[in-house]
């Protein structure tokens, strides 16, 4: 393997970036769009399908989706939480959920009375997660993650609440729905059944646990991963991929150990400080910069 390095003198303006997602989503990866596009159109052939195996937020998906660079786009993703907010969206619901979040009245009271009622239907389950991510700090949805007090300029909950353009996203994602499938399951487990398909390209961007920040295990309620797998996994498929991670010397290693390429890309994370990413792949010589 030949291990290389890039620290991009201009880090990616994600303000030029467009915002598909309604989630705002610890680890999301606006900031990559533009290497995305790089490389699905560096590859041979258009994919038949592109497949994101934790989804999350969804933005690369999304982008792929809508800027029409694979045939069709499957998401996975674990998370119930996360999985009711992609259902609904891709459903008929997705009108009513759009409505619902226009009309909410974001007040602490009103908040905290709807995030502690059970939800009986699963568009229910859905405006919850859309509203926890909205009002918890970071927009982290793991168990114990608290909610917004001062927020920016002292605006509180309503700093990261804009519901007329997470209504303008949700009916967009809602009216391109034939062009994705969403999938709840183990996204690994579903990597595993596509090893001899060479008519497909896989975005991987798995939990950050493998070093010893952890960082992910704070984030996510499945933070757990078998990184070693998921490194033999994504080694052994036929098709291309791209694969992020934190840059850590367990990442490193793992990916000497499988005999893939590496780059460090620069970054800036939600507090705008620059950061080092990692990106995994069988060849990453299609960077042009």
């Amino acid at each position: 393997m030949q291990q290389s390095f890039l620290n991009l003198p201009n880090i990616v303006n994600i303000a030029s970036v467009p915002h598909r997602s309604p989630f705002r989503y610890p680890g999301g990866k606006t900031w990559l769009v533009p290497r995305i596009r790089e490389w699905l159109m560096s590859l041979p052939q258009r994919p038949k399908e592109f497949i994101e195996p934790f989804a999350g937020g969804g933005i690369i998906a999304l982008t792929v989706a809508f800027e029409n660079l694979a045939d069709h786009v499957t998401m996975i993703e674990l998370d119930n939480q996360v999985a009711a907010v992609w259902k609904v969206i891709l459903s008929d619901d997705a009108l009513w959920l759009a409505d619902q979040i226009e009309s909410f009245n974001l007040s602490y009271e009103e908040v905290y009375h709807f995030l502690n009622q059970p939800a009986k239907e699963l568009k229910t389950q859905a405006l919850q997660t859309i509203i926890k991510n909205r009002v918890n700090r970071g927009g982290i949805l793991a168990n114990g993650a608290g909610m917004i007090k001062k927020g920016e300029n002292g605006k509180g909950l309503s700093s990261r609440w804009y519901p007329q353009t997470l209504k303008k996203r949700i009916i967009d994602i809602y009216a391109i729905r034939n062009k994705i499938t969403f999938i709840e399951a183990d996204g690994l487990k579903i990597l595993e059944k596509q090893l001899d398909r060479n008519d497909i390209a896989v975005f991987i961007d798995p939990p950050y646990t493998i070093s010893s920040k952890k960082a992910g295990s704070r984030l996510y309620n499945h933070s757990t991963i078998d990184h070693e797998k998921l490194f033999k996994v994504a080694s052994s498929m036929a098709c291309q991929f791209l694969m992020t991670y934190d840059l850590a010397e367990e990442v490193l290693s793992l990916a000497k150990l499988n005999n893939l390429d590496t780059k460090c890309i620069a970054m800036k994370n939600t507090h705008h400080a620059k950061m080092n990413e990692l990106l995994v792949s069988k060849a990453l010589n299609w960077i042009q910069s």
